[in-house]
């Protein structure tokens, strides 16, 4: 048991730490002219007063964090959405997720920044400081734990750092919903490894282009 551990943290755990130090850092100096223009753009949009937005989502080990990202819905969202119960039980029925023409709380830019998943950029930070990795498990609000079944089932899904891009989003992302995530998200657990990152961040690379399951 000892030497699967030693192994797994040589040539997976260690490795894959690496690589998100080195992409995120590289994502964030690259980036940096487009991280500009966006806030620029953010900070003269009508509907919002703060740049970036900051959520509670549930990491490694049961752990909370800030899960940082281009603000692209309105100020007091979250009360705006729960005001109608209706749209709000469409809300979980639909995966924790609305159809963004039928969402209130996006704003025009925050539509267009959704569509393009830019506003996902400033997550890179969260992978530079160790809180998110560049591939997992999408990171979860605490209610959403509940989909993923039992205590076993969620240790298992909180096992692993949440991820920028996961297997979820590389298989179609918002086009599929709960409890399909949850076993998307899962099997990936069991089958953690570099090459299947590799593969996760191309295909995801794909997905964000064509605009798949992106609301």
């Amino acid at each position: 048991m000892e030497d699967w551990v030693l192994k797994q943290f040589l040539f997976y755990r260690l490795p894959k730490r690496i690589l998100d130090i080195v992409v995120s850092l590289v994502a964030l100096v690259v980036l940096s002219p487009i991280f500009l223009v966006i806030a620029l753009i953010i900070k003269f949009s009508k509907g919002t007063s703060h740049v970036f937005y900051a959520q509670d989502r549930v990491g490694q080990g049961g752990k909370h964090f800030k899960i940082y990202k281009f603000q692209s819905m309105v100020d007091n969202a979250d009360r705006i959405l729960k005001s109608d119960a209706q749209l709000y039980q469409k809300f979980v029925d639909n995966g924790y997720k609305l159809p963004t023409k039928e969402d209130p709380r996006i704003t025009k830019i925050g539509a267009v920044l959704r569509k393009t998943s830019l506003d996902e950029l400033p997550q890179f930070w969260n992978t530079l400081i160790g809180n998110m990795s560049i591939i997992g498990p999408r990171p979860v609000v605490e209610s959403e734990l509940v989909e993923y079944g039992d205590t076993k089932r969620i240790q298992k899904f909180l096992s692993v750092k949440p991820g920028v891009f996961g297997l979820w989003q590389a298989s179609g992302r918002s086009n599929i919903g709960y409890p399909e995530r949850a076993e998307i998200e899962l099997d990936y657990v069991d089958r953690a490894n570099l090459t299947l990152d590799f593969k996760i961040m191309f295909q995801t690379v794909i997905a964000i282009l064509k605009g798949d399951g992106a609301f």
